[in-house]
């Protein structure tokens, strides 16, 4: 059975490994290169671990990391931020990880539902989420949570 949770102080080193694991599968994706060579914060948040640290973990009023269990084993990781804009407050969903081995069984579905709570509390208006182009998987979960595209960017290399 899936359970959601905050990560605590004491979990920097399985959240540091899932988003090292996080990195290294989105640095393969078709669009990864090109995002990070225009230094899209999107990509270079959820895939550099180093940015999201034990300060993130608990009790944090514009942050959240949350941990995905499966069966008590931490096998999944989800972060976001809130953001303050003129519109008001804004979620934005830095990444949501789950192990392949522990995919399909609503683990990713509990932590998106688990930051779209920390959102709703934090009186977010909006929430933007980002997938790679090719990343079905991502764009799946994020559509059966209710995320809709508003922008498309397309890319032609000249080279």
């Amino acid at each position: 059975m899936e359970h959601v949770r905050r990560a605590e102080a004491a979990d920097a080193a399985t959240v540091g490994s899932l988003l090292t694991r996080a990195g290294e599968e989105q640095a393969e994706a078709r669009g990864a290169r090109l995002l990070a060579r225009l230094g899209d914060a999107t990509t270079d948040e959820i895939a550099e671990p180093a940015g999201i640290d034990a300060s993130w973990m608990g009790e944090r009023d514009d942050r959240i990391v949350l941990c995905g269990e499966f069966d008590g084993v931490v096998v999944g990781v989800a972060a976001g931020q809130v953001l303050q804009s003129q519109g008001g407050a804004l979620g934005r969903v830095l990444g949501c990880y789950v192990e392949p081995d522990a995919r399909c069984v609503g683990v990713g579905s509990a932590l998106l539902e688990g930051l779209m709570a920390f959102f709703t509390e934090h009186r977010c208006g909006d929430v933007d989420a980002t997938a790679l182009p090719g990343d079905r998987a991502t764009k799946q979960l994020l559509e059966a949570a209710g995320f809709k595209a508003r922008l498309v960017v397309l890319h032609r290399s000249l080279r």
